[in-house]
């Protein structure tokens, strides 16, 4: 946060360099001239109103304090005026609110009279002046003509993207004169524009709620990508005049709320979820607690947040960074698809494992595995596998997913639909290979079983592969990408030749061994899954590209 202007309620307007808590190297100048202590008395006025109403500091260019006040110690400090708080004794301070909108303070000057300060937003501190400080030193009536432009000056300042803060003093809370203002620059961080963009794109509707004026809100709504043409802006005040009903009607269509205050954010939240929205909000005081518990997801500032705003949030950004919050969404997408990967292949192995073994003993036929053999199929070659399409790499894209509906169930109809087709080629293709093994002499040999073994957890190698994405083609993603899956699926092979060509374990498993030839005819009929999924997925894709679906997944 950083003052960039000084303007008297009669429009001499102060421009200040510098950026940041360090006062080196930042002057205030008026049409050239340097405003050093009193040498430009209306803007002196303006910086020791600031000053004086002012809990913060700054040591060694670090801020003890609100920023806003951060600025303005600062500001004083470029001007030769940092000095003026010490010529106070504060006696009584009255505390900002998100309903006043604004801070004062009664103090004592060196002479023991009375003097009130107070600070905030410009339109809440001008209603409480009936007079204004002039450029000639003098004190004069603030009628409407003279209120009117102060205002206009305010929203000259607020379009140009500055905070505008209203000062006034007086002997008197009931005699208040009205100073001037001061505009500062609250610079969004780096990349938030671009992560806003890129959640806007996701599905994601942003929404800014800001205590600032409409101008300003406007311009910050602007540079952030936030705010368009076709959007329409609420204040506070307006939400407070309408019914929950009436919210609900033109919130979709609202994405900047100026003027807004801790209870707004309550009202706008529940709004959204009335009509099925999934909400995470964002705070940083004591008031927002309330609005971040009811929120579906609270997130607070780890920085700037106080502890009961920390509590009340289910996630904190240690860095106060938005595109924090953009690879967070990030992540649970991917962790959701990773999820799904991993319930298609293993529902898939599983109601395969147990048609096949259903089948066999309801139609009395010979059973085509062991006992030892299934569970080898379910411990060690289920198991690694799946595990690992749990860590599979985020998708570059996945960002720009559509967001799921939270009521929909995970094993929706699609996915119901792929399992049973994987599982119905693993089973065909297994009795197939049993059965052309059995009919040479009608009876259950060690190669007949070794066969069907092979064949099954073959069966499973490939279907493993085409469930590692099902957005993405598996030459597009890579076969390298997840080492930990080339990892389980080497051993898982290497075990399987292990249990073939190994006597101590052919003698556990009742097998024996294959030769090449064996091992090439089972590696292409098996690999009729993999070819199924990937002709599946392939056409998915291709529809949905042909739809033309922004957020539709990428890549044909």
């Amino acid at each position: 946060m950083t003052a960039q202007t000084i303007a008297t309620p009669e429009g001499k307007v102060a421009e200040v360099t510098g950026i940041g808590y360090s006062a080196d190297g930042g002057v205030v100048q008026y049409q050239g001239e340097l405003v050093q202590q009193w040498s430009h008395p209306e803007f002196a006025r303006i910086i020791e109103a600031g000053i004086v109403c002012n809990n913060a500091s700054i040591e060694q260019d670090k801020l003890i304090g609100q920023p806003t006040e951060g600025a303005i110690v600062v500001l004083a400090k470029k001007a030769q005026l940092e000095g003026v708080r010490g010529q106070y004794k504060r006696l009584r301070e009255m505390p900002f609110s998100s309903d006043t909108k604004w801070m004062g303070v009664q103090c004592a000057d060196a002479q023991g009279q009375t003097v009130y300060f107070i600070k905030g937003a410009l339109d809440r501190v001008l209603d409480q002046c009936g007079t204004y400080y002039s450029a000639d030193n003098q004190r004069k009536p603030c009628d409407q003509y003279s209120r009117q432009h102060i205002l206009e000056i305010g929203k000259e300042l607020g379009l140009k993207g500055l905070r505008v803060l209203g000062l006034a003093r007086g002997e008197s809370m009931q005699s208040l004169m009205f100073v001037g203002m001061i505009g500062m620059m609250d610079p969004p961080r780096p990349g938030a524009a671009d992560a806003i963009s890129i959640v806007k794109v996701s599905g994601v509707d942003v929404k800014l709620i800001t205590g600032d004026a409409m101008e300003t809100a406007q311009s910050i709504g602007q540079s952030l990508g936030i705010l368009s043409s076709s959007d329409s802006c609420l204040s506070g005040q307006q939400v407070d005049q309408m019914t929950d009903q009436d919210l609900e009607l033109v919130i979709r269509q609202v994405t900047v709320f100026y003027r807004a205050s801790p209870r707004h954010k309550l009202k706008i939240v529940k709004a959204l979820q009335s009509l099925g929205e999934v909400v995470a909000m964002t705070g940083d005081g004591v008031n927002d607690a309330v609005a971040l518990k009811k929120a579906d997801i609270g997130v607070a500032m780890g920085i700037c947040g106080t502890d009961v705003c920390k509590e009340a949030a289910d996630m904190i950004l240690c860095d106060d960074d938005f595109s924090t919050m953009t690879a967070a969404i990030e992540e649970g997408k991917a962790i959701y698809h990773n999820i799904t990967n991993f319930v298609r292949f293993q529902l898939s192995t599983s109601v395969a494992a147990l048609s096949l073994i259903a089948a066999s003993t309801m139609f009395k036929f010979d059973n085509p595995l062991n006992a030892m053999q299934i569970l080898w199929i379910n411990i060690i070659m289920d198991g690694p596998p799946a595990q690992s399409l749990g860590v599979e790499p985020v998708d570059d894209d996945i960002i720009r997913q559509r967001p799921r509906n939270t009521k929909q169930p995970m094993l929706t109809g699609r996915l119901i639909g792929d399992i049973l087709a994987s599982a119905a080629i693993i089973v065909v293709g297994t009795l197939s290979v049993f059965y052309k093994e059995m009919s040479a002499d009608n009876k259950v040999t060690p190669r007949d079983t070794t066969m069907t073994f092979t064949c099954f957890v073959l069966f499973d190698m490939w279907n493993a592969l085409s469930c590692r994405s099902s957005r993405k083609m598996i030459w597009q993603i890579g076969i390298r990408r997840n080492r930990m899956f080339c990892i389980a699926v080497s051993a898982s092979l290497i075990c399987q030749l292990l249990v073939i060509y190994w006597s101590p374990l052919q003698h556990i498993f009742q097998t024996e061994a294959l030769s090449l030839f064996d091992l090439i005819f089972l590696t292409t009929i098996t690999s009729t899954v993999f070819i199924f999924n990937e002709t599946r997925k392939y056409f998915n894709l291709r529809s949905k590209s042909l739809n033309h679906d922004p957020l539709s997944v990428s890549g044909i």
